[in-house]
C-alpha cells in the first residue's frame, strides 16, 4: 500500500542479506586443497548468504575483519545443529552515499536509517530445509513500548534490538541470529554475479525510480535488480513487491549455482568477499561449522511462505494505508515453521472457516479446472492445492491458456452451472464470474494473484478473507526460458 505522497525508501530487498563467516586464524599454514564437491558445498552455502536465505561459515577466502558486527540484543543462540531462526533486515542508510550515488540509484537525499525489507529465515533442525517468510513492510502491528506503527518503524524507534523484538512479538518466534545490510552491498553482489533475470508478468513502469519494464524476461544488473524488487508500481504494490523480492532471491540462488560461477574463480572469489564485506551480525560467533551442516541444501529446499492476512486495505488511527495479519492463521503458520513442518499443511483456524451457510452448494460438490493466464511459474499449482484444501474437487494437472497476460483472474462457467460459480468465487475474493461457452467450471489465474482462503466468520466490514498458507520453492521461482 502507498499514502498519498508517501516516497518510496531505497529498499534492501531479498538476496540483500549476507551471513556471516568467522573463521579460527590459521598459523601460516596453507588450507588443505578442498575436493570439487566441497567447494560446490561452499557455493551453495554463499550463495544463500548473498540472497538472505541463510547465513553461514566454512567459505575459504572469508576472514573475520570482513564481517561487521551489531547488538540486536540476541541472548538465545541456536545450539549448534539446531534449529534456527534468523532475522534478515535490509537497511535504507543514504548517509554514506555519494551525490552521484543517491541520483544514480533515484533515493532521494534524506539522513538516517530505515528498514524496508524484513524476513525471518527457517533453518530445519537437521538443516535440510529452509523457509523463507516475507514480512509486509506495511502491517500494522504493535512494536513493544511505542504502541501500534506500521512494522517497518520499529528500526527508526529503537534500532536493530526494537525491530528483533517486535518481529518475537509478532510471530511468536525466537530469533536466534540477526543479520544486517545496506542498499549498495545487494547491487554490489548481483554485480559480481554478472546479473540476475527476472520474469514480470505484466508491465512496469517507475517514474519515481526510473525503471521501464515490458512484461516478458529480462536480465539486469545490480541497480535495476534493486529498482525490480523495490518498485510498488503494481496491482498489489507492497504485496507484489514481496512476490519480486523472492524471484530476485531464487535468481541470485541460481546464478551462484551456476557453473559459469563455479568454473570461473575471479568470478568466484569476487562474489564471496562481496557478499562477506557487507552485512553486519549478532551474534559475531562467526556462524562456525554451518556450512557443513547445510550441504544437503538444494534449490528444492528452500521455500518461500507469505504472511496470511485479515485485510489487505487498513486504514490505520493515523490515515496511513497498511495491512492486517490474520493473527490466529499467522500465528498457527509460524508454529507450524518453527516446528519443521511445512506451513502449507496447516491447520485451519477458528476464524478461517467457512460460514455456517456460505452457498447452497458446498466446495465437495463442485469439480473444476484451474489454468495459469500468466507466466508466473507455479502459480496454476499453488491455486489447485489451495483449492483442494477447500474442499474442491480439481483432478488432473493445471493447465496453461494461450495468452499469457490476463491481468483480472476470471471464473468461466458453463450453462446451469452460475450457483457453483458463485461457490468458487467465495473462495477466489476478487475474481470475476463470467459465463461462457465452456463445460463445467474454469479458473484462469491472472497477474492480481488473488489469495484463496476460507471465509470468516468474525470478520470487521472492511476486512478481507484470511489466506490459506501456501509455499513456493526458489526452483519454481526461476525464470522458464
Amino acid at each position: 500500500m502507498r499514502d498519498p505522497g508517501e516516497e518510496d525508501a531505497g529498499v534492501l530487498v531479498g538476496g540483500d542479506a549476507y551471513g556471516g563467516v568467522k573463521l579460527t586464524p590459521a598459523r601460516t599454514r596453507r588450507p588443505p586443497r578442498r575436493s570439487a564437491k566441497a567447494r560446490r558445498r561452499n557455493v551453495l552455502i554463499a550463495g544463500f548468504l548473498s540472497t538472505g536465505v541463510l547465513v553461514t561459515t566454512g567459505v575459504v577466502w572469508a576472514t573475520p575483519r570482513q564481517i561487521g558486527t551489531v547488538d540486536a540484543g540476541v541472548t538465545a543462540p541456536a545450539a549448534r545443529g539446531g534449529a534456527e531462526n534468523i532475522l534478515l533486515v535490509g537497511v535504507d542508510k543514504r548517509d554514506d552515499l555519494t551525490r552521484q550515488q543517491q541520483n544514480r540509484l533515484k533515493l532521494g537525499r534524506e539522513s538516517g536509517q530505515r528498514t524496508d525489507t524484513m524476513m525471518v529465515i527457517h533453518l530445519s533442525e537437521d538443516h535440510r530445509k529452509v523457509t523463507v517468510v516475507s514480512l509486509p513492510r506495511d502491517t500494522w502491528t504493535t512494536i513493544p513500548g511505542k504502541g501500534d506503527h506500521k512494522i517497518n518503524s520499529a528500526y527508526q524507534f529503537g534500532g536493530p534490538k526494537l525491530a528483533k523484538q517486535t518481529v518475537e512479538a509478532a510471530t511468536g518466534l525466537q530469533i536466534n541470529r540477526y543479520i544486517e545490510v545496506n542498499i549498495l552491498g545487494f547491487i554490489d553482489v548481483v554485480d559480481s554475479l554478472g546479473g540476475v533475470t527476472v520474469c514480470t508478468p505484466v508491465p512496469i513502469n517507475d517514474t519515481k525510480i526510473a525503471l521501464n519494464l515490458p512484461a516478458g524476461t529480462h536480465q539486469l544488473d545490480g541497480v535495476q535488480a534493486l529498482g525490480y524488487a523495490r518498485t510498488r508500481a503494481t496491482a498489489r504494490s507492497d504485496l507484489d513487491r514481496i512476490d519480486r523480492q523472492q524471484q530476485v532471491i531464487s535468481a541470485l540462488l541460481n546464478r551462484a549455482l551456476s557453473a559459469d560461477t563455479l568454473a570461473n574463480p575471479g568470478k568466484l572469489a569476487s562474489f564471496v568477499n562481496t557478499t562477506l564485506s557487507t552485512v553486519k551480525v549478532d551474534p559475531d560467533d562467526g556462524l562456525i561449522g554451518l556450512a557443513t551442516q547445510l550441504r544437503d541444501v538444494s534449490l528444492e529446499d528452500v521455500k518461500f511462505a507469505e504472511v496470511p492476512l485479515a485485510n489487505v486495505d487498513f486504514k490505520a488511527p493515523t490515515g496511513e494505508s497498511a495491512v492486517l495479519w490474520d493473527k490466529t492463521a499467522a500465528r498457527d503458520m509460524f508454529t507450524k515453521i518453527n516446528a519443521d513442518q511445512d506451513p502449507a499443511k496447516a491447520t485451519p483456524t477458528a476464524t478461517a472457516k467457512p460460514s455456517a451457510k456460505p452457498t447452497s452448494i458446498s466446495p465437495g460438490q463442485i469439480t473444476l479446472k484451474v489454468k495459469n493466464g500468466t507466466m508466473i511459474t507455479g502459480l496454476a499449482a499453488r491455486a489447485k492445492t489451495a483449492l483442494a484444501d477447500y474442499g474442491f474437487k480439481v483432478p488432473g494437472e493445471p493447465g496453461n491458456t494461450t495468452k499469457k497476460d490476463y491481468k483480472k483472474t476470471i471464473i468461466r462457467y458453463g450453462e446451469g452451472l452460475e450457483a457453483a460459480a458463485k461457490a468458487v468465487a467465495a473462495a477466489v475474493p476478487g475474481a470475476e464470474l463470467r459465463k461462457d461457452d465452456v463445460k463445467g467450471i474454469e479458473l484462469i489465474l491472472g497477474s492480481d494473484q488473488p489469495k484463496i482462503g476460507k471465509q470468516q466468520t468474525t470478520a470487521t466490514p472492511t476486512a478481507k478473507p484470511s489466506v490459506t498458507p501456501t509455499t513456493k520453492t526458489a526452483m519454481q521461482n526461476i525464470c522458464k526460458k
